[in-house]
This record gives structure tokens, sequence and C-alpha cells, in this order.
């Protein structure tokens, strides 16, 4: 993986750990992660093209 995947999966997985409540349970929170990994995973090659 180059600097640039590493970059921007670091930074949606922080944001996605800053916004998600502490009190909301495992299952759910995984399935969050998983649905903006696969968001996350869409966008990249578009923000790729435009820099």
């Amino acid at each position: 993986m180059d600097v640039v995947s590493l970059t921007y999966y670091a930074i949606v997985c922080g944001l996605l750990a800053g916004f998600v409540p502490a009190t909301w349970r495992m299952p759910l929170r995984f399935g969050l992660g998983v649905f903006i990994g696969i968001v996350a995973a869409g966008v990249l090659p578009m923000l790729r093209g435009v820099f």
C-alpha cells in the first residue's frame, strides 16, 4: 500500500473512531466501520484522479 492510501484510510478510520459513541454495541460499530470502509474504498480512486 502506498502513502496516499495509508494516509487516506488513517484519516477515515480516525474520524470514524472519533464520532462513534462508546455506548453503541460492538456489532453496530463493526457494521458502521464496514460501511465506511466500502465508501472510502470507492471514493479513493476518484480523489487520486483529482490530485
